[in-house]
């Protein structure tokens, strides 16, 4: 049973605070008793890029038994449904996680029950999200008379800051579904909306 850390800063931080940021993380996390070489950490990495190369490598070595600990869980997930899918895939292969300002230990009761709570409001929040584009796209397509453009300037405020919150809130949806999911093509939603500055701030 190994206890590992992770650290992660972000290109949002500036230049002179990123690396006593990323100290203060192992700090936190060595004063817990783990081993510095057991603390993996990812300087300058966005938390909404697919690649965290110490992070892959983290999750390449732990197995059954070993506990994971981050200062947040922010410094994991890219998006909430991303660090429940994370967490979920630790409990399968019997892995526990510890977030210290959430004061999370899924090795305890507590923990566990706060990880089903978490995984069924994020269930409930994507419902709604659904619901909510639903409902918007049909409003758009009453105000035009039936129908919703998808292309060229009829692009509408109302599909912007849809496809806005999708970005932000829903990292793993590619750009395409969340396209079509506010009525428009791929090109169209790049055209109109900054999607890598969202996805990558």
């Amino acid at each position: 049973m190994t206890h590992y850390g992770y650290a992660r800063v972000s290109t949002k931080a500036a230049r002179g605070r990123k690396a006593q940021h990323v100290d203060n993380q192992v700090d936190r996390l060595s004063g817990l008793g783990i081993k510095l070489e057991h603390i993996h950490t990812d300087d300058g990495v966005s938390g909404t890029k697919a690649s965290r190369p110490e992070w892959d490598r983290l999750l390449a070595t732990v197995k059954a038994g070993d506990t994971v600990t981050a200062v947040s869980m922010t410094r994991i997930g890219r998006s909430l449904q991303n660090l429940l899918d994370i967490m979920t895939e630790f409990d399968r292969r019997g892995v526990n996680v510890r977030f210290l300002d959430q004061q999370i230990d899924t090795s305890t009761a507590n923990g566990r029950l706060v990880f089903h709570v978490m995984a069924a409001l994020t269930e409930y929040e994507a419902d709604l999200t659904r619901q909510r584009v639903k409902e918007g796209l049909e409003a758009a397509r009453e105000r035009n008379g039936g129908t919703l453009p998808v292309r060229g300037p009829a692009f509408t405020d109302q599909q912007r800051q849809t496809a806005e919150t999708l970005l932000r809130d829903h990292c793993e949806w590619s750009t395409s579904r969340i396209a079509q999911m506010v009525g428009v093509s791929r090109a169209t939603l790049y055209r109109h909306v900054d999607v890598e500055g969202i996805r990558n701030p």
